[in-house]
């Protein structure tokens, strides 16, 4: 038969190797020299009634390698369907390549920044008997831990060049990552210029995000930009039929554990899943390069201008900030059982430790947030849960003092200070406890025993917070759903950052919303100044304002927010709603006048008529922050007066949409 003919023809240098192929085909080798001298053989199939197999180059004790073996061209015609070409679809006597896709790993490429677990890695490989070929520092890592590698610059006949930038940019190592193996003329060509196989390439890149995020200078993050990598991993991806690419370290225990079940093969799923993987990473490192470059430049850190500089686009400034290309990249945190409604989908994604996302990287590097929040309690977050506890996390992070934000749908039904965590939920809770049921409670301390208690004698659906004491969690663990996450921290609320919203077509890019006012920052506008425990709470009701939808009007009294108005079309009306959850708060606590008696009044945008002073004034507020800004501020301010209401412009809006 032929796989008789083909082992006779082979002889015992073929070591362990399975061969198989079509019955009936016959097989014609020969052996010679290529142009470099080495020793090849090749085996070229004429096949009757069916396509010839495919065997593949593969290592001997002699410095022998068979390099290939194809059908004729008349034999190509009815050679199997692309998904079953690198094997015969018919019964095979111990087939090269089995019929489920899998390949052999006979040859690795190493060269990798993070070295964590490289050496147990390299290990699994060595046990099955897999080359390795290496450079830099990797290679000396193994070479220490007792590993035999080929080194790239004895492998190319090349020695490292240019400082260590010129590496594995040769014709023998993407030849062996790009030639494709069931491709004649590859065949052929690899053959003649002494390119052999690589099938298994392990590469993580030069850590350029972390350089950033540092904080180190512009010459550091540029040498940090990885060259050979990427490219490495790009050939590798594109050839997946036949290499596998290891592009991170969390991939390492399922490539080991493929590997030794199955006797040193890849099946083609993990292939492509990997090749998928590496298009994921190089997009994003890329990404992160562009955003960062472009800002550099047109911020004069890269020296070639001055710092501060503006771009001039059709008369009009635009900020450095914003590039040409807008590059997004993050990573698959959770996939949501659905979105804002069940008949949608929906993911949630983060951007790691990427301060600004979007592809884009900075010195700052990512704070405390829903995103890196650890989930130490109940069942998956949904979409409405993230946006609405990323939400409460922002507002209470404001306060400096003992503070909790109880959010609901995206508007703070309750926020307040207090003396210590429970003292702040309790008052938050007494604003609105009725919209308050199956809300979101964020705390900007440690969550005690005692605030838990009371946080479960109501429905909630999540409780975030910096930490939470051991007792507190296991009065939390009575409920079951309840989901409690954990940040480690606080962020700051001035710090730096862009917000995306998607439009039809687009994306709106702005920067984060981190303005704040102080005493210093206003302006009184009135006869009457605001007493100092008006001003107190003038300011304590402008950081919530600015976390209400548009149009906000917030009440607040003694560090404690007594009626919201969100997200009405009028700002008269959202005075009025205003109005009514103060006095309904009243009701609730059985108190006789209503709660707006005696509170400010905070207003994200300014007043454009009279009449918003007039209703708050009616609702007993004694003082009013606001921007200012209108054409009528004069008819505003006169309302005041008349009134003696203390009032203050911020000249700082705060829409939220």
């Amino acid at each position: 038969s032929g796989g008789l003919l083909l082992k006779k023809l082979v002889g015992t240098r073929m070591e362990r190797e399975q061969i198989g192929f079509v019955g009936g085909s016959s097989v014609v080798g020969e052996c010679g020299k290529n142009q470099r001298g080495s020793l090849v053989c090749r085996w070229r199939v004429s096949a009757s009634g069916g396509a010839a197999a495919l065997l593949w180059r593969r290592k001997a004790p002699s410095a022998a390698r068979v390099v290939g073996m194809t059908s004729s061209a008349a034999d190509e015609a009815s050679a199997p369907p692309a998904a079953t070409d690198l094997h015969s679809t018919s019964a095979l006597e111990k087939p090269v390549v089995p019929a489920d896709g899998r390949v052999r790993a006979r040859r690795a490429l190493v060269s990798v920044s993070d070295k964590s677990q490289l050496i147990g890695l390299c290990g699994a490989l060595a046990e099955l008997n897999i080359e390795i070929l290496s450079t830099g520092g990797s290679a000396r890592a193994l070479k220490e831990a007792g590993l035999e590698v080929v080194e790239v610059s004895d492998y190319t006949g090349f020695p490292e060049l240019l400082d260590g930038r010129l590496k594995t940019l040769n014709p023998k190592i993407h030849g062996g990552l790009l030639g494709v193996r069931d491709n004649e003329s590859h065949v052929e060509q690899m053959s003649e210029n002494g390119i052999e196989p690589i099938d298994l390439v392990i590469v993580n890149l030069y850590p350029f995000e972390s350089t950033v995020a540092s904080g180190a200078d512009f010459p550091t993050c540029v040498e940090n930009i990885d060259v050979g990598g990427p490219t490495m991993l790009r050939a590798a991806a594109k050839n997946y039929r036949y290499v596998t690419v290891v592009s991170d370290v969390g991939q390492y225990a399922e490539l080991v554990t493929e590997l030794t079940d199955s006797g040193g093969y890849t099946t083609s799923a993990l292939r492509a899943r990997f090749a998928a993987a590496v298009y994921a990473r190089t997009a994003a490192y890329d990404a992160a390069i562009a955003t960062w470059f472009a800002a550099q430049i047109a911020s004069g850190k890269d020296g070639s201008r001055s710092e501060g500089e503006e771009n001039e686009t059709d008369g009009e400034t635009v900020p450095a900030v914003f590039s040409e290309t807008l590059n997004i990249s993050a990573t698959l945190k959770q996939t949501c059982r659905y979105g804002e409604n069940p008949h949608q989908q929906a993911a949630f994604y983060s951007t790691g430790k990427n301060a600004l996302g979007l592809g884009a990287v900075s010195d700052q590097q990512v704070q405390p947030c829903v995103a890196t929040a650890e989930v130490v309690q109940g069942k998956e977050l949904s979409y409405n849960n993230i946006g609405d506890t990323d939400a409460a996390f922002e507002l209470v992070s404001e306060f400096s003092e003992p503070a909790v934000a109880i959010i609901k749908h995206a508007n703070p039904c309750g926020v307040a200070i207090g003396v210590n965590p429970r003292d702040a939920y309790l008052r938050a809770l007494a604003c609105d406890p009725v919209s308050a049921f199956g809300g979101i409670v964020a705390f900007n301390r440690t969550i005690d025993k005692d605030a838990a208690e009371d946080v479960i004698d109501v429905f909630t659906e999540v409780v975030i917070a910096p930490d939470v004491t051991a007792e507190a969690l296991a009065v939390f663990s009575a409920k079951k759903n309840l989901r409690v996450l954990l940040t480690g921290g606080m962020p700051s609320p001035s710090r730096t950052g862009m917000t995306l919203k998607s439009v039809s077509g687009g994306f709106l890019l702005q920067s984060r919303d981190a303005g704040m006012v102080g005493v210093d920052d206003l302006k009184v506008v009135t006869k009457r100044a605001p007493t100092d425990e008006e001003m107190t709470d003038l300011l304590f009701a402008w950081k919530v304002c600015k976390h209400v939808k548009s149009n906000a009007i917030v009440f607040a009294k003694g560090g404690a927010s007594i009626g919201a108005g969100a997200g009405q079309m009028s700002r008269v009306d959202s005075a009025r709603i205003a109005t009514w959850k103060a006095r309904e708060a009243a009701e609730a606590a059985q108190e006789e006048a209503s709660r707006a008696v005696g509170s400010v009044c905070a207003s994200d945008a300014f007043f454009p008529f009279a009449d918003g002073v007039e209703a708050i004034a009616e609702a007993g507020c004694t003082a009013v922050i606001q921007p200012g800004g209108s054409r009528r501020d004069a008819e505003v301010i006169a309302a005041c007066d008349e009134r003696d209401i203390a009032m203050v412009f911020t000249g700082m809006r705060h829409f939220r949409h």
